[in-house]
């Protein structure tokens, strides 16, 4: 007999009232249930359908979560671009020139498959938790709990599909239960982009108008919030996104494409803007403290949109980041183990302002750099001489160079949780996905694209960290978006929507085949390929 696990985390027990599904909180939910047992009443048919796929955005294996693991979206987001960079130390992180190759435009690597497959079984699994959702109709939930329910796990399998937009480009698109991925068609990158933007806003009305981030009956799940924030990325990189063939250097201009925003039709920088202001109005604001969004405790923080809720005693889901990048004596000081791997490339390091009089205050809160001291007391190495980062020293194989482990800043966004588990893995500090910043950026942006003036936006975001007025234009945005957004993983994407991501720059060269652009999608994996007659490879691959 079939066995069906629950996924049961403590923000989700309380759901069935949140959704007015009855009174299901009197039963006690097991690990392992029968098959009859987990569709029986609201609450198993809850947490065996929706609450099981919330199990999937975070993660503790590789390739596995939308973000805190290693050799999945994250690292191929950020170990790919200008921000970040997994120098190889003599024997450590040379791992038979993966990072090496994600650096270098390489990427016929396992990370890139793997991620494919992760964000399929995600979307199967919404796929079946919508059938199972749409049998228990009539029985278990009544129609209009079918349109809550149904709505929340079609904005989770859209999310799941903006990923594959951007990272892919054309894919499978699937989203039934019975059609089999490995006969599923493939279907052109506006059309995906066309069906995600209808998906979610049909999905909208029946969406909580709730905060995700806040501990809650919506903590960690898909709100009408976060499906706002997803549709302001989707404007914002519709001319990207809408493109059919992105190797012939012309694409459409945002000015030309319509999106329906409830009912109103407007260009792609105005769909960014309004999406934006749903945000603002909804109540988000930047926080006082930039680093108090980061913080061990930061569940409550007004700027965090959409956030994998992280409980070192209740979620298996883990945060690496921190792990790999500090010094292993760095790491030893705080009680964990470290790795001693990732870095901020020197063009991060310079567009900070690092070695100048005029250092962006965001270094200090993102980057570890020079003597490092923990408890007021210095790091010291083995050779009893105190730990001392290069910021201004990397290349991409450092063997044998005299600051072989030390070179490079490194990452220092989130606050060590003292108490975490694993070495550090398991930690307190949630996951921050979407956050406002980025949101006030993206207006700005939007506003300079659309030949408008973005200066408040940007400068509203200068201001909380007490750097100097800027003026709003493309370049300084691309700048100011690296420091504000340092390791939360959008570089890859901004990159691309300012036409930088397949050329030079800090110690990549373009590759010989590169000019077409046709990097700013990664392979489809051979494996997929030739389990569906239906796929055809990304032009360049």
């Amino acid at each position: 007999m079939a066995k069906y696990y629950s996924y049961t985390p403590a923000f989700l027990i309380a759901v069935c009232l949140s959704l007015t599904l009855g009174s299901c909180l009197d039963e006690d939910p097991r690990d392992r249930v029968t098959e009859e047992e987990a569709f029986d009443n609201t609450t198993h048919l809850y947490l065996n359908t929706i609450a099981n796929i919330y199990g999937y955005i975070g993660g503790n294996s590789d390739s596995q979560g939308l973000q805190g693991t290693s050799r999945g979206v994250y690292d191929l987001c950020t170990f790919t671009t200008d921000e970040a960079i997994i120098p190889t130390r003599g024997g450590d992180w040379y791992d038979g020139g993966l990072w090496l190759d994600l650096y270098t435009h390489n990427f016929n690597v396992g990370p890139v498959n793997d991620t494919w497959y992760y964000l399929y079984k995600v979307i199967v699994k919404c796929n079946k938790a919508i059938n199972r959702l749409e049998e228990a109709t009539n029985t278990i939930i009544t129609p209009a709990q079918l349109a809550t329910l149904e709505a929340e796990a079609r904005a989770i399998r859209a999310m799941y599909y903006y990923y594959l937009l951007d990272l892919y480009g054309s894919v499978p698109y699937v989203q039934t239960a019975t059609t089999d991925l490995n006969e599923a068609k493939q279907i052109s990158r506006s059309t995906l982009f066309k069906n995600i933007w209808e998906e979610l806003t049909q999905a909208l009305p029946h969406l909580a108008n709730e905060r995700s981030n806040v501990e809650g009956d919506y903590y960690g799940r898909v709100t009408r919030h976060v499906a706002y924030f997803i549709l302001a990325k989707m404007a914002l990189n519709a001319e990207i996104w809408t493109d059919d063939n992105w190797t012939d250097d012309i694409h459409p201009d945002g000015k030309d494409i319509t999106l329906i925003c409830e009912d109103e039709p407007l260009n792609a920088w105005e769909a960014c803007m309004y999406w934006c202001d749903k945000l603002t109005d909804a109540g988000y604001r930047l926080e006082e403290d930039y680093t108090s969004n980061f913080a061990v405790n930061n569940e409550n923080s007004r700027e965090n949109i959409f956030t994998i809720p992280m409980d070192k005693n209740l979620y298996s889901n883990i945060y690496v980041n921190l792990f790999r990048s500090r010094h292993w004596n760095h790491g030893d000081a705080y009680g964990m183990a470290s790795e001693n791997g990732p870095s901020a490339t020197i063009s991060a390091v310079r567009t900070y302002g690092y070695g100048t009089e005029q250092v962006d205050p965001r270094f200090w809160f993102n980057l570890w750099a020079e003597t490092v001291k923990v408890d007021d007391q210095l790091v010291i190495l083995y050779s009893k001489e105190p730990l001392y980062y290069q910021p201004l020293v990397m290349e991409l194989d450092l063997t044998g160079h005299r600051y072989m482990k030390t070179a490079g800043a490194r990452i220092k966004k989130y606050e060590v949780d003292r108490t975490a588990y694993s070495d550090g893995l398991l930690q307190d500090n949630d996951i921050v996905l979407f956050r406002y910043g980025d949101v006030l950026l993206m207006k700005s942006e939007a506003k300079v694209r659309n030949n408008d003036n973005g200066d408040y936006e940007l400068n509203v975001v200068r201001n909380r960290v007490g750097a100097p007025w800027r003026k709003a234009t493309l370049e300084n945005l691309l700048a100011e978006r690296l420091m504000e957004l340092h390791w939360e993983g959008w570089r890859r994407q901004d990159l691309i929507r300012f036409d930088r991501f397949h050329r030079s720059y800090d110690l990549r060269q373009q590759n010989q085949d590169e000019e077409d652009r046709h990097t700013i999608v990664f392979p489809i994996p051979p494996g997929a390929i030739a389990l569906n007659p239906n796929l055809m490879q990304n032009p360049g691959y």
